[in-house]
């Protein structure tokens, strides 16, 4: 009995696997990557046509292998996520950018929670979409999911929000900055690339656009915003616990126990190690891109959960709540760079 529920287990990953490497497949057409969709981005895409067309026909008992590459598969991909990052790159950067990395982190799930009330939103997709658009689009939906504990289609709701505003930007940016409509100089506008696009991908499309020396300053921008995802999810983590645990009067312990997402420590453990230069460049390659395989596999397992039905129940709010913060980010951290950012 056992072995057989763990074949059915397996069926389900391989299921996953399998749309994984076709993600990757799709990710290499130039259209595509003209688009910088990344094979995150595609795996979602291609699990939510899966979810829409020939889902029903899954047998449950594959079920278990597609939850466990949404859960278990995911906090590995989150802490391996750390090889892309050293501790060094922060020095390199200078004080005023991490300054504005952290002010607009911080601000932007702020605003986000007022908004979600306002509008009054489901909790649990408010969180993840302001997480979103405040550190790495994407990744930081996958991060939080698990702290969150929200069901998948709301995941998937959010990193669509996240995707929209991503890829506008990456467009508009070069489009704004090459008309002179934003008094900045190269280096004021990698920071402010870095500091408020989306994905990590949508920072690097735009930066390349504008030019190398913009390019550079926006990646390492952008990955310090990363960096910040470890302790917000710490953060997140404690209180929700606490939240949790008032709601309930205090009389449940169990339910309102404070939880600490471990991935959140590894992913700042393997960045520290990174940070030493151990591993040879060619291993830390082949883990970046098992790394965003296993992100992909992820990915593509929320999309699997989540029908359109879903998306109508959501409704317009998500997508209205992305786009007041990224009104935000594009106004309010354009007002950061100009005053906190030395122009050189």
């Amino acid at each position: 009995m056992l072995s057989e529920k763990k074949g059915n287990t397996l069926h389900g990953i391989l299921l996953i696997t399998l749309f994984s490497f076709s993600a990757f497949y799709i990710a290499e057409f130039p259209f595509v990557q003209r688009l910088s969709f990344s094979p995150l981005i595609v795996g979602i895409i291609l699990g939510m046509l899966y979810a829409n067309s020939l889902r029903n026909r899954l047998p449950q008992t594959w079920v278990p292998g597609i939850l466990f590459c949404t859960k278990q598969v995911l906090r590995l991909g989150i802490v391996l996520y750390g090889f892309r990052l050293t501790f060094q790159s922060v020095v390199a950067v200078g004080l005023p950018a991490i300054l504005i990395d952290v002010i607009v982190v911080g601000a932007t799930i702020g605003l986000g929670i007022l908004l979600g009330r306002l509008l009054k939103m489901d909790r649990d997709l408010t969180l993840l979409t302001a997480t979103g658009s405040a550190i790495c689009g994407a990744a930081a939906v996958l991060g939080a999911e698990p702290v969150v504990k929200s069901e998948p289609h709301k995941t998937a709701v959010a990193v669509s929000t996240v995707v929209i505003f991503g890829t506008l930007s990456m467009f508009l940016y070069p489009i704004l900055y090459r008309a002179g409509m934003l008094d900045l100089t190269p280096s004021q506008m990698g920071i402010y690339t870095g500091s408020t696009l989306h994905e990590v991908a949508h920072v690097v499309g735009a930066g390349n656009a504008m030019g190398t020396e913009i390019s550079d300053s926006a990646v390492i921008v952008k990955m310090i915003r990363v960096m910040l995802l470890a302790p917000v999810l710490v953060v997140m983590g404690l209180v929700l616990a606490r939240s949790t645990k008032r709601r309930n009067g205090g009389q449940n312990m169990k339910t309102g126990k404070i939880t600490v997402p471990w991935f959140a420590f590894g992913f700042l453990a393997v960045i520290g190690f990174n940070s030493f230069d151990l591993l040879p460049h060619a291993v830390v390659k082949g883990i970046n891109e098992l790394d965003t395989f296993l992100l992909t596999m992820a990915m593509t397992a929320l999309g699997t959960e989540t029908s359109i039905e879903k998306f109508r129940k959501a409704g317009a709010k998500p997508f209205l709540l992305a786009a007041l913060l990224y009104l935000w980010l594009l106004g309010g951290g354009y007002l950061l760079v100009k005053y906190l950012a030395p122009a050189v």
